[in-house]
């Protein structure tokens, strides 16, 4: 074992699949259905939403990804902006969204199969689906222990497949389309709220969250600065058409009987397939059925590789044990990270034992990740202006605080029952960090980590507060509709603002590449005014 780099084997086409095969998983397998619980026949204007989130999000990111391709990125770059313990903070968070994404994935591919193998049990495992659980997780755990090039070419295989199971679906539901599905109890029925929390709690946000995987595998990509934007943007709209045409479709094919009642009592255990059979589409159900087995491995199998990565990436910062820094000498896999991932993704299948009860959780800390590259990628503009960008996203500052401001909403509308315990649990981090500053790293600073992490802690503590006042899943409605996102908006600003304004004057890359902001800044300066004099 050895401490050398990550192997360049894989292409645009490898990259764009990862991405794909992260987003289509379970999510196009159950979100529909939750999403009509939550939003009714308005529902595909929540997956709409989430699709012009993730793109915002999207294009800050491709810009990260093609300057600064590093394994687990998304943990690296606050780092490298911001210092030690906002990279320490992002760390947990990404530890709690990606770990248990194979766990949730290993749990609908168990739920789907409860259909024609009931000892498994439906929301809830029996004691052999669990134990068929860990058997799959140990699977995926195999697959990516032994080579980074037989994962993306196997993730490839998958994603070719899976995506044809979905378009198939869309075009023999659409055939069966019944128009007064859409308005037999309003489009709206539950109002603009219950669109606006299906993006978070439906599993809309969790379908799109594989879109960033190209970041997480830059460091093992051919062509890195060319390919990560492009394998980002190309994953985000061919999902986003995908789900939306989903959506519609399952709507408009539910038998009329079924929401005689209202769009909330709605319960499949296995929706597209049930569906399907309920039409007398007995073929299209089995197909179904054995993509319910392809798709959510596939985003497993990528999942427990990405989680690998995200380890590596706390690891390199400084702030997570060293061990996981080791890489494998022949296949370049990290693989005492792999093994933390994999054990992880067992306990995550213990406590929470259904597909519904972990999203929304998951949504949310993933989102509280992703808010950081906005003030990274705008912090960097300001503090690196030399630093090479082959992909140079216009309009950044007007794109990077939206992406910023529309995350902030999506974590306000999961509610404060499931804000509390995640931004509660980022707090006691910040206070543990704190106490225990003496094994913090040197790097910056201790004083210059936490002024420029204040934002941070402050943006949290503010968003805990406004989820407590709010009107979402447990909050107390003191600050009724629409003045509660408008304070959300208000505050994501200020935070925004404030936080690229707290970045380190000199942000430093890897060991080997500290960048000198102050004599980059110099070299532009003595440029701009060359021209100017040769004009």
């Amino acid at each position: 074992m050895h401490t050398g780099g990550f192997r360049r084997q894989l292409s645009l086409a490898d990259l764009t699949f990862i991405g794909l095969g992260s987003i289509i998983g379970s999510g196009w397998l159950f979100a529909s259905q939750r999403a009509a619980q939550v939003a009714g026949p308005a529902a595909w204007v929540s997956w709409v939403i989430g699709a012009l989130a993730v793109t915002l999000l999207g294009l800050v990111y491709a810009e990260l990804g093609g300057s600064l391709p590093r394994a687990g990125g998304t943990v690296r770059y606050p780092d490298y902006s911001h210092g030690p313990l906002v990279g320490y903070l992002a760390g947990f968070a990404s530890i709690v969204a990606f770990a248990s994404v194979a766990a949730i994935e290993a749990e609908a591919m168990r739920q789907y199969a409860d259909t024609w193998w009931p000892a498994l049990g439906g929301d809830g495992p029996t004691m052999l689906g669990w134990f068929v659980q860990l058997l799959l997780l140990i699977l995926f755990f195999l697959l990516n222990y032994w080579s980074v090039n037989l994962f993306g070419k196997i993730n490839s295989i998958l994603t070719a497949i899976k995506f044809v199971v979905p378009t198939l679906t869309i075009v023999v539901l659409l055939m069966h389309l019944k128009p007064a599905n859409f308005t037999v109890h309003g489009m709206a029925p539950y109002g603009f709220s219950g669109v606006e929390q299906a993006v978070s709690t439906a599993g809309i946000i969790f379908a799109f969250l594989g879109f960033q995987q190209a970041v997480g595998f830059s460091s093992e990509a051919k062509n890195p600065q060319r390919t990560v934007p492009l394998a980002i943007l190309l994953a985000v709209l061919l999902s986003a058409g995908l789900y939306v045409l989903l959506q519609l479709s399952f709507v408009g094919a539910v038998p009329a009987a079924v929401i005689a009642h209202g769009w909330d009592a709605l319960h499949y255990t296995s929706p597209f397939a049930n569906v399907a059979a309920a039409l007398g589409i007995g073929w299209l159900s089995a197909v179904i059925l054995g993509d319910a087995v392809i798709s959510p491995s596939g985003t497993a199998n990528i999942y427990l590789s990405a989680t690998a990565r995200v380890i590596f990436g706390w690891a390199k910062n400084g702030t997570f044990f060293r061990t996981f820094t080791r890489l494998d000498a022949r296949t370049g896999v990290p693989r005492p990270a792999l093994w933390l991932a994999f054990l992880l993704s067992i306990f995550f299948t213990l406590p929470f034992p259904s597909w519904d009860k972990l999203v929304g959780v998951v949504s949310s800390a993933t989102v509280l990740t992703y808010i950081l590259g906005p003030v990274s990628a705008h912090a960097f503009r300001r503090t690196a202006p030399g630093l090479e960008r082959p992909f140079r996203l216009k309009g950044m500052a007007v794109v990077s605080p939206l992406a910023y401001i529309v995350a902030s909403l999506i974590i306000y509308w999961t509610g404060w029952k499931t804000d509390s315990l995640l931004i509660g649990a980022q707090l006691v981090m910040f206070i543990l960090y704190v106490v225990f500053r003496r094994f913090a790293p040197r790097t910056v600073p201790f004083a210059q980590q936490v002024r420029s992490a204040l934002w941070l802690v402050v943006y949290e503590a503010g968003m805990m507060l406004l989820s407590y006042l709010g009107t979402f899943d447990g909050g107390r409605g003191v600050l009724g509709a629409p003045w509660d996102q408008v304070a959300v908006v208000a505050w994501s600003l200020v935070t925004y603002i404030w936080g690229v304004r707290s970045a380190l004057v000199r942000p430093v890359f890897d060991e080997d590449e500290v960048v000198d902001s102050e004599a980059e800044s110099l070299r532009v300066m003595a440029d701009s005014r060359t021209m100017a004099s040769s004009s």
